[in-house]
């Protein structure tokens, strides 16, 4: 049975494209390009995909809307192309959320898979010394959280399917790229054999080795593992104002495993 995120939109994987229910909200997608992700890639010069993925960011319900922009969260969904970048996977290109001029700090972001398999990458920083690394990996329905600051990057471990997700994160989201290009990437590339998921390591990082796990149940922030996020914003509008405000669960993110 396809997920459920709780709201009423459909991912059309021919055109990249969402269409919204005359109740829901939602942008024209922004596409982003292989040319556009080249720097990140651990082959620049791949073959692939023209529109690599697609992104609605501000969706959700009508009778929610005023709610997200008084309390500054926004939900964003994205879909990704079938295929690969050369021995890549489709993917994003790796960033660091930047400082958000509304909290004066950088924030975290909440994903939903909603099909296809997701790995979730993530490390502590984009320096040299980046610190631990984890591949998340995500099946439909699984929610996995990446904390403020943290480099990070969503990968389709599944190339025969396209991925769907959601997320929330703060309105006024930036992505800084400076660092991550700067490495040719971030500290592991993910690559392809044989339609199986393995790792390349960036030598350019002093990097720990990778951990590959499942998501967690996230008790800490009250997140139930078996109702969409959407949903849980619906039941308890402050759930996850711990986005847009980061620092008050500041205890939480000092020894935060994904």
């Amino acid at each position: 049975m396809p997920f459920n995120p709780g709201f009423n939109i459909q991912p059309n994987f021919e055109s990249m494209t969402f269409t919204y229910g005359p109740d829901t909200f939602g942008p024209t997608v922004e596409q982003r390009k292989l040319d556009a992700i080249r720097a990140s890639l651990l082959d620049p010069l791949c073959s692939g995909p023209e529109v690599v993925y697609a992104i609605a960011m501000d969706v959700g319900k009508k009778k929610d809307q005023a709610d997200l922009i008084q309390r500054n969260l926004l939900y964003g969904t994205v879909i990704y192309a079938q295929g690969q970048l050369g021995k890549e996977p489709i993917r994003s290109q790796g960033h660091v959320h930047s400082i958000s001029t509304s909290v004066g700090c950088s924030t975290p972001e909440v994903y939903e898979i909603w099909t296809g398999k997701a790995v979730i990458y993530m490390q502590e920083s984009a320096n040299d010394h980046c610190g631990c690394c984890y591949a998340v990996e995500g099946k439909p329905g699984d929610v996995i959280i990446v904390p403020p600051g943290w480099a990070h990057a969503t990968i389709s471990a599944n190339p025969k399917q396209p991925l769907t997700f959601g997320a929330w994160c703060v309105r006024d989201y930036g992505f800084d790229y400076e660092q991550v290009r700067a490495h040719k990437g971030l500290a592991y590339y993910p690559v392809l054999e044989e339609g199986h998921l393995t790792w390349i390591k960036n030598h350019r990082y002093q990097s720990p080795p990778l951990i590959i796990k499942r998501p967690r149940i996230y008790t800490e922030f009250h997140i139930a593992a078996d109702t969409p996020i959407y949903r849980q914003y619906e039941l308890a509008h402050h759930r996850f104002d711990f986005v847009k405000n980061p620092s008050i669960v500041k205890e939480v993110w000092d020894h935060f495993i994904p």
